[in-house]
């Protein structure tokens, strides 16, 4: 069984496709609860109806199923709030790959 620590360690190392930072870095992990064997994510993204949505999905999931392959896991989505995007559009201009 994952601890919270360990659930935001691998998810330290999940890079955004786009960004080059891990999500953690720039903000996008809101929250990580564990209920028994199920780990619940929520992505705290730039804004509703983001393209990269589901790619960011599938970036946590490997990046927690690489800890504990039998884990279930579920990634929520939540919008960020003036403040933290723009802190998050701060780091993306530092670190955007060109």
């Amino acid at each position: 069984m994952l601890t919270k620590e360990e659930v935001m360690h691998a998810l330290s190392k999940a890079i955004h496709p786009e960004i080059d930072s891990s999500l953690v870095g720039l903000g996008m992990i809101k929250d990580v609860s564990i209920e028994k064997e199920m780990v619940t994510v929520t992505m705290n993204l730039p804004f509703a109806g983001i393209p990269i949505k589901d790619d960011l999905a599938q970036i946590v999931k490997e990046a927690v199923a690489d800890k504990d392959p039998g884990l279930r896991l579920e990634v929520r989505s939540a919008t960020m709030d003036e403040e933290e995007r723009e802190e998050f559009m701060k780091k993306a201009r530092e670190k955007w790959k060109s």
